[in-house]
């Protein structure tokens, strides 16, 4: 029986050791003067990153190396898939938002949140593709108790004493000067700033300079223009850059403002590797449903500096009686809507165009939270020849988009929406 017992100790102590040998040490070196570099295991990591656990296939062939997690609930699948593929994940720990209902002034409230982080820390710790803990994400976003911020370094203190082998990074949304004190002040095991941020992201470095924080950040969400930075209709709509307009924004900001910054951004998380509805949805998602639009020819193309060798299709205009999204346009029921839509490809011949209208949606929520949405409602599009279409505007009056998907034949697609109104 003692021999039995010494054996099991044994295979105990070498599945540990085996699996401490496993383990990535990550770590921040660097100073505000000389900047800064993450180490994957002694090894410079700069993050070409996703946000999303999907399509790790295309994230490898795009050239990114890690994805990015908001909560845990599925994090051991996406661990091993992000191994076997090569790539790291940033493994969020979900602190509920004072706008959905926690309290962060109740003690109890935020211990047993604590309680339930420390089993998520202890558990995926030894995971060779972690590569650092997400301490929430935007539990700055319309919220009026400051006690969020002691409950953060609560849970970044925590993993510190857990896992000395993973640096600590709290998401905020966007960046302003009094919050960067308040972290700077009392979340002192916070080891990054990961900063959320769409329109404003080409003023970020400066701000991250100007605010006074003196550790690295990161850009763990970014993207298009975010549908509360874009022009307006008349009646309210926001107008949504097309796939190309969002490909031109892609190059921009990370060429000339991630990149450019990588003394003292350690990279980014892309928002969306994938789909969604917000607002619209097709407005933050590099995918639509399940192809790829030409932001991700973009990203393969700064991130390796190789350009794919099918360029998805682009759209040079899309005008409805000849008026831009922007100019508010307006029709009466039944009446004929004349389209242009002028695309780009290397072989146009082989494109293929579906269109669809969905009211406007009246689900919109914030910070991303879920969104229904709209059912479709029918639509024929006749050809004109040429670039033209025309159709029949909806009988029931009210606020509209025009959706057209342009699809070639690599898996790759171009898309835009039209907001129009029906008096």
């Amino acid at each position: 029986m003692n021999r039995y017992r010494t054996s099991i100790l044994v295979c105990f102590l070498l599945l540990q050791q085996l699996l401490f040998a496993q383990v990535q040490k990550v770590e921040v070196v660097g100073n505000l003067d000389l900047g800064f570099k993450l180490l994957r295991n002694g090894q410079p990591y700069y993050v070409k990153g996703v946000g999303g656990d999907v399509f790790m296939d295309k994230t490898v062939a795009a050239g990114g190396n890690s994805v990015r997690l908001w909560g845990a609930e599925n994090a051991q699948a996406v661990l091993d898939d992000a191994q076997k593929h090569g790539l790291t994940v940033m493994l969020g720990l979900w602190m509920v938002p004072e706008r959905h209902g926690f309290d962060y002034s109740d003690k109890w409230a935020c211990e047993d949140q604590l309680a339930q982080f420390k089993a998520v820390v202890s558990r995926f710790k030894n995971h060779p593709a972690l590569l650092m803990w997400g301490v929430g994400n935007e539990v700055d976003l319309a919220y009026t108790d400051f006690s969020v911020w002691n409950a953060v370094q609560e849970i970044a203190a925590m993993i510190h004493r857990e896992d000395p082998n993973h640096p600590t990074c709290v998401v905020t949304a966007g960046i302003d000067a009094p919050e960067v004190q308040l972290i700077q002040e009392i979340c002192k095991d916070i080891d990054i700033l990961g900063i959320n941020t769409y329109g404003d992201l080409p003023a970020l470095p400066e701000k991250v300079k100007l605010f006074g924080w003196q550790k690295p950040y990161m850009v763990t969400e970014w993207g298009p223009n975010g549908h509360w930075e874009v022009a307006k209709t008349s009646w309210g709509a926001a107008v949504e850059q097309t796939s190309t307009e969002k490909a031109i924004t892609y190059r921009d900001r990370y060429s000339n403002y991630i990149f450019k910054d990588s003394l003292n951004c350690l990279g980014s998380y892309v928002f969306l590797w994938g789909q969604k509805q917000e607002t619209t949805p097709t407005w933050y998602g590099v995918f639509v449903g399940g192809k790829q639009t030409e932001a991700v020819d973009v990203l393969q193309e700064v991130w390796t500096g190789n350009k794919p060798t099918n360029w998805a299709p682009q759209i040079d205009s899309f005008l409805l009686n000849g008026k831009m999204p922007t100019e508010s346009f307006t029709a009466r029921r039944g009446a004929k809507v004349q389209v242009q839509l002028n695309v780009q490809h290397a072989a146009p011949q082989t494109l293929t165009y579906k269109w669809e209208i969905l009211p406007e949606s009246e689900f919109t929520k914030s910070g991303g939270d879920a969104e229904k949405r709209p059912d479709a409602i029918p639509v024929v599009m006749k050809a004109d020849g040429g670039f033209a279409y025309h159709f029949k505007a909806p009988f029931q009056g009210g606020a509209y988009r025009l959706f057209v998907y342009i699809y070639d034949t690599h898996e790759q697609l171009a898309c835009a929406n039209f907001p129009f109104f029906i008096k």
